[in-house]
């Protein structure tokens, strides 16, 4: 068995696995604020990701085309708490799921109204070429998106778990009544969460940008998040990084040594039938919170 051939696919698995994990993050935010399944998570990677490269397009610069394109996600996040979120306080989850269905429709739509639906190209300077480490190429592109991953996860992570905000979070996520009745503001606390989730569903367009181009194909990176959560947990930060590495690297390991012998394209679904497997063993995830519940 060649071991350096073995350790670069295994390699670039885990750091094409960081992708997945930014997308999923978003996931998690929403889910640990509303305890619902934020469906438009993809469209708004797509929405963020096409303001950003029209921007850029038009010569603004790196560093403008994104904080304009922050702006506009806290608009969304305004916007999405005033005429979603906040008519549907204390109903049913599945009522905020149906909301956050019809909520991706209206910002693809918007999107590509606004901004046309023609495929953009974009580079932020980042070459995608190997580098040579200890003899195993390495992409320059993936290290740069695991290094931009692993700083999310770090300042999400003290987000959570040391700030009064944070505290707030996870105390809405278990009962918006509850965090009502001891003053809890719970618009301010979704406005926040919308707009870290905005934040981070901007960085994981660029990166998806740079690599496939600004399309509406990136909507569907949604569907590639729920192995990744359902292998790390829908409430856990670290899980989602954790269960991004699991599938990068067992997609592409499937791929290359399992595909020559019963075919190729075993990446585009090996990681649901390990989601399935996982499902049955723990259902809430590596990292996720175990819940019995009394009848």
């Amino acid at each position: 068995m060649d071991w350096s051939f073995f350790a670069e696919v295994l390699i670039g698995g885990l750091l094409a696995g960081v992708m997945y994990s930014l997308v999923a993050l978003g996931f998690v935010l929403i889910y640990k604020a509303s305890g619902v399944f934020n469906f438009a998570q993809g469209a708004m990677v797509f929405f963020a990701a096409l303001i950003f490269v029209s921007l850029f397009e038009k010569g603004w610069r790196l560093a403008a085309s994104a904080a304009a394109t922050c702006v506009v996600m806290v608009l969304l996040a305004l916007f999405v708490e005033r005429f979603v979120l906040r008519p549907l306080v204390n109903q049913p989850p599945i009522a905020l799921f149906m909301a956050t269905i019809g909520l991706a429709f209206l910002i693809e739509g918007a999107a590509q109204g606004l901004l046309g639906a023609q495929v953009h190209g974009l580079d932020i300077g980042i070459p995608d070429v190997p580098v040579q480490i200890r003899g195993v190429s390495i992409s320059q592109f993936d290290l740069f998106a695991a290094g931009v991953a692993g700083l999310q996860v770090a300042l999400l992570a003290f987000f959570f778990s040391k700030t009064r905000i944070g505290k707030a979070l996870r105390a809405v996520a278990d009962d918006h009544q509850a965090a009502l009745a001891v003053g809890i503001p719970l618009e301010q606390i979704w406005v926040v969460v919308w707009t870290v989730s905005g934040f981070v569903a901007l960085a994981a367009g660029i990166l998806w940008g740079c690599r496939t181009g600004v399309q509406f194909s990136l909507t569907f990176t949604a569907l590639k998040a729920l192995p990744v959560l359902i292998l790390g947990g829908f409430t856990s930060i670290p899980g989602a990084i954790v269960g991004g590495l699991l599938v990068g690297a067992s997609e592409k390991l499937a791929e290359v040594y399992l595909g020559p012998h019963i075919g190729s394209g075993i990446e585009n679904w090996f990681p649901y039938v390990l989601a399935t497997l996982f499902l049955l063993v723990r259902p809430e995830g590596i990292f996720g919170e175990r819940r019995i519940e009394r009848v």
